[in-house]
């Protein structure tokens, strides 16, 4: 499979992306060359999950049994995992149309209308923009609605970054006062609660050898990652208002900005309050930016 990629850059970063794979991001590296996300070859890409970012629409994580509840039907979708679940929307593996507004910006546009197979029951557009100026990159995401009617939606992004590249383990902090229990399919079991001390990240903290795959909520838009000699900062809009913190198989860290909890419309159906599910009307948008900022010698 040949790849196109498409690449921005500025004084400070370079930003690769894959057009046919989602817009997903394939490497994001300082100008040193250092990955800020995990390296990627682009020989080893099948799918977004081989990616070091990559966007989540219409909806976040996972969906309990690929089916809910809303507007009083029920609404079966796709199985796309393993444990009889739908993960991660349905547009990170799909093309996205690219277009280049400066060296430094790319704008990016998925229209379901034009997808036969889509695993949505409703017709929905999707923008991203990624943009880099200085230490930052900023990512921006519209979901809107363009259905007859009204679609239950959320969005996320899912990067991946390097923890221990120069053999240091950073610190890890983030201000969330709530998390949530889960089952053995990662699926929360009821609402959240405050944090256990060995989940609280609001005093930094390593990762270490924990195995860590939690959804937060009541979090203030802020995460950190702190090597001592440099830093990286992801912020994110309000409208992010919940926290997938994921250790990877291979040694990567996800950060994950979501504006919904994981099986939102399920909790959501169930009474479960907090989880943050949208309702967009026709021709309603759901939109949010992320940024991230590098801090120190990169």
């Amino acid at each position: 499979m040949t790849l196109e990629i498409q690449t921005i850059s500025s004084e400070a970063l370079t930003l690769d992306i894959l057009p046919g794979v989602g817009a997903s991001v394939l490497n994001l590296r300082a100008a040193s060359g250092q990955p800020v996300m995990r390296p990627v070859d682009v020989a080893d890409v099948q799918t977004s999950s081989q990616c070091a970012s990559f966007t989540l629409l219409p909806f976040s994580n996972r969906i309990r049994d690929a089916r809910f509840t809303f507007g009083g039907a029920e609404h079966q979708l796709k199985v796309t995992t393993k444990d009889g679940l739908t993960q991660h929307g349905d547009v990170r593996n799909r093309p996205w149309s690219v277009t280049r507004i400066a060296d430094t910006r790319l704008r990016c546009d998925f229209d379901s209308r034009d997808v036969g197979d889509v695993n949505w029951p409703w017709a929905f557009t999707a923008r991203v923009e990624y943009a880099l100026h200085g230490p930052h990159l900023d990512t921006s995401v519209t979901l809107t609605n363009v259905d007859t009617a009204a679609m239950p939606a959320g969005m996320g992004l899912h990067p991946y970054f390097v923890r221990h590249a120069g053999g240091t383990d950073p610190l890890v902090s983030f201000d969330a006062a709530l998390a949530y229990d889960t089952d053995d399919r990662s699926l929360p079991t009821g609402p959240a609660r405050p944090v256990l001390p060995d989940e609280d990240y609001r005093t930094p903290a390593a990762v270490g050898s924990r195995t860590i795959d939690r959804t937060y909520t009541a979090w203030d838009g802020v995460a950190h990652l702190d090597w001592g000699t440099r830093g990286l900062t992801l912020t994110a809009d309000g409208v992010f208002s919940h926290l997938v913190v994921y250790t990877a198989p291979d040694g990567s860290l996800a950060l994950e900005p979501t504006t919904h909890a994981t099986d939102a419309f399920n909790l959501a159906a169930q009474g479960v309050g907090g989880t943050d599910m949208r309702v967009l009307a026709p021709g309603q948008s759901l939109a949010g930016a992320v940024r991230l900022t590098l801090e120190g010698r990169w």
